[in-house]
């Protein structure tokens, strides 16, 4: 658990509360990553702690993420992941471990003016009102670090949603990473 957690933290494949939203497709569509996506980054997470970022290219438009602490360097976990896309948007998304329910996670991502890698998660109050009203279809899960939920919809239905302006609020913020610096 202590490995996946690492990469929760760098990727924040969980909601700051330990939610999770999942989705039974893959991105429908892998593109290019952004230039300047790839290299090392740097964070500190809610208790403080300095986290590593290494993302790598693997192949055609497949990707790796590689996040550790500071502390404990020779403590790895790589996940691989593909980008997309989709209107002014750009997304990430990686297969989830079989105890998080093994399906695929989605991400917003940017890289902002002051150079940095901000990463979004899915709003999981949000994601459950879209279900409540029908806008997407899905259920709830448990997974091994609490509640989640599983989306049905195709990824169309799901690009369709997330485009609408009515949801410009659906991604909230989960981590931010600075360029490491390099050392001389």
């Amino acid at each position: 658990m202590k490995a996946w957690r690492v990469v929760v933290i760098a990727l924040s494949f969980l909601l700051l509360s330990g939610c999770l939203v999942t989705f039974k497709e893959p991105l429908s569509t892998s593109d290019p990553a952004p230039k300047g996506l790839l290299g090392k980054w740097t964070s500190t997470n809610a208790w403080g702690e300095p986290i590593n970022l290494e993302i790598t290219r693997l192949g055609d438009n497949r990707y790796q993420a590689v996040g550790y602490f500071k502390a404990s360097p020779k403590e790895r976990e790589a996940y691989p992941f593909t980008v997309s896309r989709h209107g002014s948007r750009w997304y990430l998304s990686a297969k989830v471990p079989a105890q998080f329910g093994g399906h695929f996670s989605l991400f917003g991502f940017e890289l902002n003016d002051q150079h940095e890698l901000v990463v979004y998660n899915l709003d999981l109050e949000q994601i459950n009102q879209a279900l409540g009203q029908k806008v997407l279809s899905g259920q709830g899960i448990q997974t091994d670090d609490g509640d989640g939920v599983l989306i049905n919809s195709s990824m169309d239905q799901v690009f369709a949603y997330l485009d609408d302006p009515a949801n410009s609020d659906v991604f909230v913020e989960a981590v931010r990473y600075q360029r490491l610096a390099k050392v001389k």
